[in-house]
Parts: C-alpha cells; structure tokens; sequence
C-alpha cells in the first residue's frame, strides 16, 4: 500500500508539520517527527476531519477546555467526526465509546479516577482529539487554562517585563508557554536556541509578538544610581595635585624624560627599552606634588577616553629637537586636542649639536600651537633627559598651568576614581593600579570596580610604601578585588559587601547587554536625521591621504563646507594608508574617516567592523565635497559598500607571450575571484585600479583561489607590477536605506 510522508500531507493541508505530528502523536499513532509516513488511508481520513473541523472552527474553538471530561464536549461538534471510519492501523477508537457506555467512578482517590487523569485519551474521542490539537496554531489547550497561542486579532492577553536579556527557559516560565513552544515558535522564525540560550531585545520583541504577549523592557539603573549624588558642595573642596600625561613620537625619549623626574631607572627594567604598560607615579615639586601617567603611546590614552575616562589634567607632547615633528607626534597632539586637554611642549633632546628648537616652533604652530614668545597660549620648554637640562621649567610649567585651572577636589568622602590598569598575580591575585579622584581611600574599605568588588586589603604607592589612606590624586596599587577590572573603569566605595556585590553583578549584566546592543555611531548615511534630532552639531573628520600636498588641499576645502546648524571639524590628518591609531581616534571622537588615495590596513579594517567606525575611500577631491554637502543637507544618495574579498601579494613577475605580464602571487588574505575589481597598492599607496584580467592556477583557468594558494593574476591593460605590490580584489554592493 502507498504512503505519503506528514510534511508532504501538512503542506497538502496548509497546516505546520509539528501541529500534525502532535496531533497524530496523541491519538497513539506511531509519529516521531515529520518525515514519518502512513498510509494513503490514514491520509484520507485526515484529509476528512480536518476539513469538517475547519467548517466548524468557530464553534470548536469556543467550546471549554477548563474540564477535559468527554462528558463537558459538546456532542454535536464531535458527532460528524464521529461517524468517520477510522482506518485499522492500531487506533484505539474503541475506548471511547466503551468509556462512554461504562459507569464511571468519579470519586477522588480512586483507581479509574487516577488512569483517567494520567492518559486523557481513554476518555476523548480520537477525532476530538485531532480537532483540539488542529484548533489553534499551538500546542493544545491546557486543563483550567486558555490556549496557550491566542488569535492575530485578539489583544494581548498578557504583560512581560524583563530587565535584562533571559533564556528560553526564563522566558517561557515569564509567559506561562513550555519551552517545547518557545522552540517551535524560534524555529518557525528561523532561530535555533536551546533552553539555556540567551535570547536578544530584538529576538525577545518578535517572539513576544508571535505569542501574543506585551513585552516590556526595562533597563536596571545604572551601579552609579545607588551611590550618594555625586555633587560635593563648594565649601568641602580643597586643592588637589595636577595629573600628567607624557606622550610623543616612538624614541623622541618620553620614559627618559619621565625617568629623569622621577630619578629613577624605568627604561633599564623595560623589555626593550621601551614601556610595557601603564605606571602612575608621584613626584615631589617642593610643596607639591605632580602625578605622571607613563603611557605606551597615545593609543592607551585613547582608549581610556573612549571608555569615557577623564584621567589626564595636562597633557605633556615631547619632540625630539633634533628630529623635529614626525607621524606620531601629531597624532599625539590630535588625540590630546580632542580630549580637550591643555598642552605643554617638552623640546627633548637639546644637548645635542643639531638641535633646532626654532624649526620645532615653526612646524607645530601649522597644528594650532603657537608658542608665548610669538603671541600664542603653548608653553614650550627646551629640556635634555641625558643631561637633566631644563627639567625644574618643565614642573614649574606644569605647576602654572594647574594653577590656572584651579584643580579641587572633596577629600572628605567616599572615594571614587579610575582605574588605570590591572592585572592578575600568581601569589598576590588580581591587582590593579588606580587612581584616587575624589574622596580618602582607606585600608579596610569596600570597593566596586566595573564587575569587580571587595575589601581593600592592601594598598602600595608608587614607591613601593603601605598606605592606610590615600587622599585625592594619589597613584596606588589595590590587592583584594575579586578580578581584574578593566582599564578606565571607575571605582566607587559602598557601604556593605551585599551592595558591593549586586553593583558588581548589574553592571557586569550592562556590559553584557553592550555587546548585543548596535553601537549608535556617525555615518554620512544617517548623519541629518543625527542633527534633526538634536543628537550632534558638529561632523569630526580624520583625513588620510597619499600625499601632503592632497591632505593640505582637502582640509581648507571640507571645512569650509560648515554651516550655520553643523560645524565641520577636521581633528586630524595624516599621510599614508588609514591604522588602528586612526580607527580609536575615531571611535573616542565620534568621528568619520576619509581616505584620499589610500586604502586601510588589514588589523584596522577588522577594528573599524568591530568598532562600526564609518571609512570612506575617494579618488577625486570634488566627490569628497559632494557627498559631505549632501550629508549636511540630507539628501545623500544610496551609496555602493565595497567588499574587500581579500589580497595577494607579488611574489615574481614574468612576461607571457600573447597574454602580458603576469603576476605570480600568494593569496595572503580572503579570496581571490575571477571579474572581481582590483587595486594595485605599493606601500599602502593606490597605484592602478582596474578589473583581474584573468586568473590562472598552474595552467588552468580558476574561478577563485583562496588564502594560502600560489596564483597567477593579469590586471586588465596595466603591466607595470613589481615584486612586493599587493592585489586588493573587491566587489561593490549597493548598500539598502535601513
């Protein structure tokens, strides 16, 4: 005899495939999922009831399921089904009209009672039962209760409030489904998850939706929400030490000139030569006290300050005398701009013969820094770390421009800081060096750091001393947290471990929900409807080029394009292909990256995807202006995204006769195809863009070839390829309004 399988007779039926099974399951036939086949006679009976039980749905699905007693059905919705021959395939059709003619005990307690209660299909009809299962999209209905899916038009039948991302299992508990109907509705929505997978705000969304339920989000507050206002009155401030960061190009001598102040030897401990991580350190300037921050270059500083740390008071740019300005140091100089920290020039290195302090003064003043002796507000000071020239104007510089600023700050409260790094010992555990900003930290006391907490046991200064208290803009090392924080988190002190523990836990919840929240960043695409609603009024610009000449003509010509609404900032610029320094300058600033002739390094493409940091690349200066008016305006149009598929480099090149010159590569990265655009880089520099011309492995044409195989590439109509060059394949896609 034929058969036909349940997802081929569901899709007959318009029905899901897991209703059928269930349905048919329950009626003791034997389906395990639907791939399962029965006969062509079962089939027709199917076919029957259903479509007698969709004629009758409406009274079908008013009838009351708070009694599943055979007694409580309403006979003239089960009679036609009744009267259908059911097929001779094992169904138990008998029990029912035997249960039916029998008297049946009813009394608690006892054994029929017992049975009936634990297999209610001895007492159901097995045609009513096909018709309750079919009645709803669900599973069935469930004793003293309503059907767990309600109807498209009905309101919702219920209110679900969560705080934070929960798992199928949590959230079928919330909504009174079993987890079986949480998975099944994922499954219809094209989501796999198992009980114990956490589900989105955007899964979470579509999911109550389909169930019929309200979902409502509400956020727990903020760790700071539980801390006493952090307002102190003007009366209890008192004068706090300045905080200073040294940054500068790589060998201009920042650690040596640090090391210098401090009269002590830090570069020979030093892997290298160079700084390894992050110190704070305490210097005696008289009656006062300075608190350097030895940084590894202007990156740590950024990416304190993306995290929305403000460490740093007065910022310290050292230059070489004798090499001038180079790459770095501007982009130190950008990164301390758009913190907004005042700036002191430490001119290194002036024992030496070729020391041209005037040069220095004259290249920094075409980056807004213009020295007091020509009538600006940058105080520069010639210094030599060597001979310990000039460090005593240095402090006093420093000590100037903190009495400018009037630095105060509470010492008689709850502490409360930054972290400035951490790390994990063997014998001593997690310890982190921290930074007090306000408040008396004290032996003994309890602290919340990020998702870390606990008593302070321990605390050591810069110079190896215990400390029982630490007053304001004091560096020290903190032992007795239960892990190692991050750095740039704030510290705060609690009353009680209890409290300590439940910031810890909420705010370890809040960086999950980060992860899984999209990061709302600057785009050229959205960047009006951003200024409608009032979220910025200034464009940031990052603007790297080929060549000095392209950037200098670039920066005038973009930023003349502010108006009266939106004030176009160019924070920094450079020449050559776009790094990692460039994509945290960005993601700190809120900025977008132009690249004129230039393409981006490989580690900071993956960093611009994972930070959401918006490139654009351009070849003609008046399609840089175009795209930026339109953005001001809001009438951008749809841009193409192009997709890097990956690169290879040269490794020889040889002449073939009727077919050019050929390029023998390794595939570094990605994939190379055949039609795909190609870019021609020489030193991150753009060379030639065409089309891959033809595409060979070995002798034979090959549509594709990926990482870590030997190819032949011919670009179409260019033959000027070297050893070394690096073939950038990509495509272009049309990116879709969101």
């Amino acid at each position: 005899m034929s058969k036909i399988r349940i997802f081929e007779l569901a899709e007959e039926l318009q029905l899901p495939a897991e209703t059928l099974v269930e349905a048919l399951r329950d009626l003791n036939l034997n389906i395990s999922n639907p791939m399962s086949m029965v006969d062509m006679q079962v089939a027709s009976v199917i076919r029957e009831v259903i479509i007698k039980q969709r004629k009758k749905r409406p009274f079908v699905e008013k009838q009351p399921v708070s009694n599943p007693s055979p007694t409580m059905v309403a006979p003239e919705a089960i009679a036609p089904v009744d009267a259908l021959p059911m097929p001779p395939t094992g169904v138990r059709v008998a029990a029912t009209t035997t249960a039916a003619k029998k008297p049946v005990d009813n009394k608690p307690g006892t054994r029929q009672q017992d049975n009936r209660q634990r297999d209610k299909r001895h007492a159901e009809p097995a045609a009513n039962i096909v018709n309750r299962k079919l009645a709803s999209p669900g599973r069935g209905q469930r004793p003293g209760g309503t059907s767990p899916s309600a109807g498209a038009n009905v309101a919702p039948s219920a209110t679900v409030t969560i705080e934070s991302a929960v798992t199928v299992g949590e959230f079928a508990k919330l909504t009174g489904r079993s987890v079986g109907d949480i998975i099944t509705k994922l499954m219809h929505l094209g989501v796999m998850a198992t009980i114990n997978q956490h589900l989105d705000f955007d899964t979470l969304g579509v999911l109550a939706a389909e169930l019929n339920v309200k979902l409502e989000i509400k956020l727990p507050p903020a760790p700071e929400a539980e801390v006493s206002l952090d307002i102190d009155p003007e009366e209890s401030l008192q004068h706090r030490y300045p905080v200073v960061t040294v940054m500068g190009h790589v060998d201009h001598g920042k650690t040596s000139l640090l090391d210098c102040i401090r009269r002590t030897n830090v570069t020979a401990s030093e892997a290298g030569g160079i700084t390894q991580h992050i110190g704070a350190y305490q210097v005696d300037v008289g009656d006062e006290k300075i608190v350097f921050l030895d940084t590894p270059g202007h990156e740590a500083f950024t990416q304190m300050r993306a995290r929305g740390a403000k460490v740093t008071d007065i910022a310290i740019l050292v230059v070489a005398a004798d090499d001038g300005v180079m790459p770095q140091t501007i982009e130190a100089l950008n990164h301390a701009k758009a913190a907004n920290v005042p700036i002191i020039v430490a001119v290194n290195k002036m024992d030496k013969p070729n020391a041209d302090p005037s040069r220095i003064k004259q290249q920094l003043t075409e980056y807004g820094l213009v020295t007091e002796e020509w009538g600006g507000d940058t105080i520069f000071v010639g210094v030599s770390a060597l001979q310990r020239m000039g460090i005593d104007d240095l402090l006093a510089a420093v000590l100037t421009v903190a009495e400018v600023l009037e630095l105060k700050a509470n010492p008689d409260r709850p502490a409360k800081g930054i972290v400035i790094e951490a790390h994990m010992d063997k014998g001593k555990g997690p310890i982190a060096t921290m930074l007090i900003q306000k408040g008396t930290l004290n032996v003994g006391d309890i602290v919340v750091a990020g998702c870390a907490y606990g008593r302070v046991r321990a605390m050591v200064s810069d110079k190896g001393k215990r400390l029982k208290k630490a007053p304001p803009s004091t560096p020290l090392e903190l032992h007795g947290l239960s892990l190692a924080p991050q750095a740039g988190d704030e510290f705060v002190v609690v009353k009680d471990d209890k409290l300590a523990r439940s910031m810890a836990e909420k705010a370890a919840e809040l960086r999950k929900l980060e992860l899984q929240r999209p990061v709302q960043k600057v785009t050229l695409d959205d960047f009006f409807k951003q200024v409608q609603a009032g979220q910025t009024k200034a464009l940031n610009l990052i603007i790297k080029g080929d060549v000095q000449g392209s950037v200098e003509a670039l920066r005038p010509a973009v930023e003349k394009l502010s108006n009266q609404e939106v004030d176009v900032k160019v924070i920094h610029t450079g020449v050559g292909p776009v790094n990692e320094s460039d994509i945290m300058l960005a993601k700190a600033s809120n900025a977008i990256i132009i690249g004129f002739n230039v393409r981006v390094e490989v580690s900071a493409r993956k960093s611009a995807e994972q930070e959401q940091v918006d490139l654009r690349f351009y070849r003609i200066i008046y399609e840089v202006l175009d795209d930026i008016t339109a953005a001001l305006k809001g009438m951008l149009a749809p841009v193409f995204k192009e997709v890097v598929l990956g690169q290879a480099e040269v490794r020889v090149v040889f002449r073939v006769t009727g077919s050019g010159v050929i390029a023998g590569c390794m595939v570094t990265e990605g994939k190379i195809t055949r039609q795909a655009g190609a870019r021609l880089l020489r030193g991150g520099i753009i060379i030639h863009e065409s089309k891959i011309g033809s595409l060979k492995r070995f002798k034979d044409d090959a549509k594709e070839v990926a990482t870590g195989y030997e190819c032949g590439i011919g670009l179409d109509n260019y033959d000027d390829l070297k050893e070394g060059d690096i073939i950038e394949a990509y495509v272009r896609e049309q990116v879709l309004p969101s």
